[in-house]
């Protein structure tokens, strides 16, 4: 149904104007944010903990930025696929195209921060040769999802679709296997896939909390680094994208890998803290983050 709407509305913002697809995703954002409360409930739980000091309208105020702005990547993928008119500019970059021009394999560690599937489109645009790999969850009513897992295979990205309770340990061989033949395999670093998913803790905004160890386990074992990476939208419709220096999950002995681990997580959580408080509105998790047994770091 939702697939369906979709196409209409693409269509008739082609014949009639773009003010048609914005009235329709404001609509959506509107929606969701009026009738959905356990998704209003855990934005307003984590912008209490990111601002401590706003009353609950301020804190509402702050969902309802976040909601709103969560509706230009639909906007901005309708404008790259129909205009191809999306401007950027980088920083960092140059990292991980050096890893992907020398076929040395690498871990994208992406977040619920910003526009990752614009960066993916463009990665493969300015790179169409380049291996890359990306997992992605599965949820079991999938709606726009599926246009969003569609529209990055039509552009040459390999999608992994990793099932809540149903991480296969050859997934996790088959992305260790892609990096170790040059490829880029793509993963968020901030969502636990399923209950009982390994996990390694560690401080965020005065806070500890459980992140995945996925992709340092994918940097450990293939023996390539790590490329932490962001896509932000800039307040002229355009987008920065920057990626840190690589970092290399490296253990002398089995005995070293958790400490290896945790090092490498911490440093990921301390990027994603910055990005965090320096583009509040841009964290689009929409999930539980901070679960409320969370004890102060």
């Amino acid at each position: 149904m939702i697939e369906t709407l979709y196409e209409w509305v693409s269509a008739l913002s082609l014949k009639y104007g773009i003010w048609v697809f914005k009235t329709y995703i404001r609509i959506v954002a509107a929606g969701f944010f009026a009738f959905y409360p356990p998704g209003l409930a855990h934005s307003l739980r984590f912008y209490r903990v990111l601002f401590p000091e706003k009353g609950l309208l301020r804190l509402m105020c702050c969902a309802w930025n976040q909601y709103r702005n969560f509706t230009t990547i639909f906007l901005d993928r309708f404008l790259l696929e129909h205009f191809g008119r999306i401007r950027y500019a980088t920083s960092g970059w140059k990292h991980i195209k050096t890893a992907a021009r020398e076929r040395s394999g690498g871990v994208i560690l992406m977040s619920h921060m910003g526009n990752w599937e614009m960066a993916a489109h463009i990665m493969k645009q300015e790179n169409p040769d380049i291996p890359l790999l990306l997992y992605m969850g599965v949820k079991q009513k999938e709606q726009m999802e599926k246009i969003q897992k569609e529209s990055l295979a039509g552009s040459g990205v390999k999608v992994i679709g990793v099932e809540k309770d149903n991480l296969s340990s050859f997934e996790l061989i088959e992305g260790i296997d892609f990096i170790r033949k040059g490829g880029m395999v793509s993963v968020t670093g901030d969502r636990l896939w399923r209950d009982d998913q390994r996990k390694v803790a560690v401080p965020f905004l005065d806070r500890r909390i459980d992140l995945p160890k996925t992709p340092y386990i994918f940097s450990l074992l293939a023996k390539a680094p790590i490329f932490v990476f962001f896509a932000f939208r800039t307040p002229d419709g355009g987008y920065l994208f920057s990626s840190s220096e690589p970092i290399h999950v490296l253990a002398k002995s089995r005995a070293d890998r958790e400490g290896a681990v945790e090092e490498a997580a911490r440093r990921y959580a301390s990027m994603l803290e910055r990005a965090v408080r320096e583009n509040p509105y841009q964290w689009y998790h929409f999930g539980p983050f901070f679960d409320r047994k969370t004890e102060p770091s």
